[in-house]
């Protein structure tokens, strides 16, 4: 079958109706009703599998091979309601508890970023306060949105109030921009987080830095939620609110490559629109990601 055809999933992996019996699974997030500023980001599931269609087995790099040992289908998308963010919440974390019924390790296509929230509950549930490995050009802990506590400039405040997160193990990478007072980044660091902001990874490998995040991490379950605007806008224009002066591709590659060995139980690729990004690079980007995510799940203690 050539690769322009054959199933419309990710990676045209086997369509399954829930998570039984799979190691893995791919689930979409078809939501932008979080969005602050651009929209499109329910468009980004869907680009992002027919992107995957190029992904191969084996990774040549890593010398990973997910498939050799894991089984993994997509089961599709959650059945949110593009006209209540409140309850496209709640219907998301019940339908990740329902994943979470299984031994098996979702990885999502987003959507805007307010949907890790409510993932971060049924994650929580199921293993307790999760280490957050959060890569993003924005720190997305804002109190509110114009009066609005939910939306996709909150999902980690939330987080934390709800007691969701091992606060000394929460790792936030890429943030840079403006912002509304000088101090905007210092929340999180007032939590215990470490908050890494663009300039400082600007012209190194990161990989040191990943290293550091693994000893510290240690064997702690851990949650990576990945923010394509994190990157340059030059690598991934397709996404609502880009920031100048971003991170690599490469770079992000060592991040989710670094990763390796730790106690993933899930992660997520958020903020796609493909309106902006008539090319498809941005969620080609994207899938490649999610299977570099698939690798390293394959490499769990």
């Amino acid at each position: 079958m050539p690769r322009t055809g054959g199933p419309a999933t990710m990676m045209r992996l086997p369509q399954a109706q829930d998570a039984a019996g799979l190691d893995a699974c791919f689930v979409g997030i078809p939501m932008d009703i979080g969005t602050s500023n651009r929209p499109g980001t329910r468009l980004g599931p869907r680009q992002i599998r027919d992107e995957s269609r190029m992904i191969r087995p084996y990774n040549m790099a890593t010398g990973a091979a997910p498939f050799d040992m894991l089984q993994v289908a997509d089961i599709g998308d959650v059945p949110i309601n593009l006209f209540d963010l409140k309850k496209s919440v709640e219907i998301i974390a019940d339908f990740y508890r329902d994943v979470l019924t299984h031994d098996t390790v979702p990885l999502t296509l987003g959507g805007d970023h307010t949907l890790t929230w409510p993932i971060l509950r049924a994650m929580a549930e199921k293993h307790g306060p999760v280490a957050l490995i959060h890569v993003d050009a924005h720190s997305d802990t804002n109190e509110e949105m114009f009066g609005e506590k939910v939306a996709h400039g909150c999902p980690f405040r939330r987080a934390w109030e709800e007691g969701l997160l091992q606060n000394d193990k929460v790792f936030q990478i890429g943030l840079r921009g403006t912002g509304y007072s000088a101090t905007d980044f210092d929340w999180g660091r007032s939590q215990g987080w470490t908050c890494i902001q663009a300039e400082e990874c600007w012209h190194k490998s990161l990989r040191p830095l990943m290293a550091d995040i693994r000893a510290k991490i240690g064997t702690a379950p851990v949650y990576l939620t990945y923010d394509i605007d994190s990157l340059d806008p030059g690598f991934a224009p397709g996404t609502g609110t880009i920031e100048v002066g971003g991170l690599t591709t490469q770079q992000g590659l060592e991040i989710i490559r670094g990763t390796a060995g730790l106690n993933l139980v899930g992660c997520d690729l958020v903020e796609v629109s493909p309106p902006y990004d008539p090319t498809g690079n941005t969620a080609m980007i994207a899938a490649n990601y999610l299977y570099e995510m698939l690798c390293c799940v394959a490499q769990r203690p």
